[in-house]
């Protein structure tokens, strides 16, 4: 194959303009989203508004749905109040949320803003039963309102549940999953702010881990500490005036586009994301969707402003511009580094490592990748379909060079939809750094 390397002024100027994928399941109404991956597969544990033409929240059961690529999904379970304790119609059924353990599946609902129950299955979409008959957690539990849980799963495999509005209230949960093991205590956050203003918070709390910290999170507010227990130390949000894409910030709530983003953080293939609520494309924050972003962290542990558009994630458009590197869907061996002057590059690149870009849309046509890197060994990187052991479409060589430079690949035929990984090849550790690419 051929290769050649250069400097191409401005090649990387422009940002892509892609295709919609969020909303990720339009026109429903699904909300509140928890994705958990089990068995390979994510799970979207959500509630759903009932009508566009909705004038209050009117929810009437819950939904779980799947993918194997968070593109495509499926409905596959549909639960309804009247097969729970609640034991009759009711469309107060508010934010969800699940778990597995001892090979069985642990789903937690909201009965309205008062309290919560749990459904038990022998897998992630049922069937269901209530083994207790009555709520997990009492309305009179707590002086907050017990609902809007969030389950987290400690490294040493306890579970605990967190729930609760402007005060968050947890406890741990016994082997069982469908007790309480000791009584909820109040989780302190300093100096909070939410959509309200100062010193507040909202409903829906979320709980997260990465790189040995904690991340309490309220929509798109969050705080972080030391300890699962706290306290916690309010850090900023999520989002800023510069992450929404043109036609992406309003409508919006009342209090503004950072009001009303429940959600859930989870992980997959050594990508982390944000599932959220939005309202931006329905116009009535009633009916509302569910977006997904990537999510990257920063070298000092906080999170990167999100992107919020049409693009969604897991999938590309060859034909519109550059894609960011760190937008992978799966990788091995690689870390994402924050660059001093902002962004993010792939860096810690050793042999045998990759990076795979599914449902890239566009590529008919197209006969080079343009890979910005730089350099700090000669290696190769090879263009597989699908996969590091897949077809190969071209293979290009490095010289070394620090700078971040631009690298000419030539590849076979390509269809209009693909799936294309990179895989690195060469002596030694920490090959280069990988900041984007381009199809032409």
């Amino acid at each position: 194959m051929k290769f050649r390397i250069g400097f191409i002024a401005g090649f990387f100027a422009s940002a892509a303009v892609l295709f919609g994928q969020n909303p990720i399941i339009p026109n429903r109404g699904v909300n509140d989203p928890h994705i958990h991956i089990f068995e390979d597969r994510a799970y979207l544990f959500a509630t759903h508004d009932r009508s566009i033409e909705s004038k209050r929240f009117a929810m009437d059961d819950w939904w779980i749905w799947s993918s194997n690529d968070l593109v495509h999904w499926n409905l596959e379970s549909v639960l309804k109040p009247e097969d729970t304790y609640i034991g009759r119609p009711f469309d107060q059924c508010w934010a969800t949320d699940a778990a597995t353990r001892n090979g069985k599946y642990y789903w937690y609902l909201s009965e309205g803003n008062e309290q919560a129950g749990v459904v038990v299955g022998a897998s992630p979409i049922g069937p269901w039963k209530d083994p207790l008959g009555k709520p997990l957690l009492h309305h009179q539990l707590t002086p907050t309102d017990e609902y809007d849980m969030s389950i987290f799963r400690e490294d040493d495999g306890e579970f605990h549940i967190l729930f609760g509005v402007w005060d968050y209230y947890m406890a741990p949960l016994n082997e069982d999953m469908i007790s309480l093991a000791e009584d909820p205590v109040e989780i302190v956050i300093n100096d909070p702010i939410g959509p309200y203003g100062p010193d507040s918070t909202d409903d829906k709390p979320f709980l997260h881990k990465y790189n040995g910290k904690y991340y309490l999170s309220w929509g798109a507010f969050y705080a972080m500490s030391e300890n699962l227990y706290g306290p916690y130390d309010y850090v900023g949000t999520v989002m800023n005036a510069e992450s929404f894409a043109p036609g992406y910030d309003r409508p919006t709530w009342p209090h503004g586009p950072l009001q009303g983003r429940h959600g859930s953080f989870f992980q997959w293939h050594n990508q982390w994301y944000f599932a959220y609520c939005d309202m931006s494309q329905t116009g009535n924050r009633r009916f509302r969707d569910t977006f997904i972003s990537y999510v990257h962290y920063k070298a000092n542990g906080e999170i990167a402003p999100i992107r919020v558009d049409g693009v969604g994630v897991g999938q590309y458009d060859a034909s519109k511009g550059k894609i960011e590197a760190e937008d992978y869907f799966k990788s091995a061996g690689i870390i994402k580094k924050e660059m001093p002057g902002g962004g993010f590059v792939i860096d810690d690149i050793d042999a045998g490592d990759y990076l795979i870009y599914p449902n890239i849309h566009g590529a008919a046509g197209k006969a080079q990748v343009a890979i910005q890197i730089a350099v700090n060994s000669a290696c190769s990187i090879e263009i597989r379909r699908n996969d590091p052991a897949g077809e190969l479409l071209g293979q290009c060589r490095t010289s070394e060079g620090r700078e971040m430079q631009t690298l000419i690949c030539d590849i076979g035929t390509l269809s209009d939809r693909e799936n294309i990984c990179f895989v690195f090849t060469g002596p030694g550790h920490q090959l280069c750094q990988v900041d984007a690419f381009i199809f032409r």
